[in-house]
């Protein structure tokens, strides 16, 4: 390497970690980074505006639904198995927050609106936990919220009975604050002791802030 090359690589590389440097000394602070796991991202574009029917027929919308700490799934009322577990452990998280002075609210909202009217919504709901919020809506409506939260969901192609055809669906629970937009999702494996510790840590640090 001749001495304008190694000159030009050294300057781009002493560019490069000063720049390093300062990003890391003035990026903004992440209030919340205690409690994320490490495959969440802070800011991550999760969450937006939807309008949807809850299980008393009227239209709300995000900012209705969430006035507080929410867990946001995903499902639908026909699903045979992974739904109604995932929402009884949304709900056993929910009461072992409350049971520690911390309200959070569970909701679901469907992606099968077909079948899944506010009444059955309301069914589902009131099942799984008292104070679980369920919210249907048409086609459109549901799809502009699953590409909010960038859920994927698709029907079952050329069911045996078409009128109990299977839905595919991502099978995240998504922590959701009016006030900080997305905090951290949640997959399948952990427990409701488990999720309740980590709701737990964003509940005091927003207290505290």
């Amino acid at each position: 390497m001749n001495r304008i090359a190694l000159f030009t690589t050294a300057a781009v590389a002493s560019v490069a970690i000063g720049g390093g440097a300062y990003y890391m000394l003035n990026r903004p602070a992440d209030i919340f980074e205690q409690c994320r796991s490490t495959s969440t991202v802070a800011n991550a574009n999760i969450g937006g505006p939807f309008e949807l029917i809850n299980q008393n027929g009227e239209t709300v919308t995000d900012k209705d639904v969430i006035d507080g700490l929410t867990l946001v799934y995903f499902g639908y009322t026909f699903c045979p198995d992974v739904c109604p577990f995932d929402t009884a452990r949304n709900a056993e998280a929910v009461e072992l927050l409350e049971q520690d002075g911390i309200m959070v609210k569970p909701v679901m909202i469907t992606i099968d609106p077909a079948r899944d009217t506010p009444e059955a919504m309301g069914d589902f709901a009131s099942y799984i936990h008292p104070r679980m919020v369920g919210l249907s809506g048409t086609e459109e409506q549901t799809k502009a919220a699953a590409k909010a939260y960038q859920v994927y969901f698709a029907k079952e192609q050329e069911p045996e009975d078409p009128e109990f055809y299977l839905m595919e669906h991502s099978t995240f629970t998504y922590l959701m604050h009016p006030d900080y937009g997305f905090l951290q999702f949640f997959g399948r494996a952990p427990r409701p002791d488990e999720m309740a510790k980590t709701v737990a840590c964003y509940a005091d640090v927003i207290e505290n802030n």
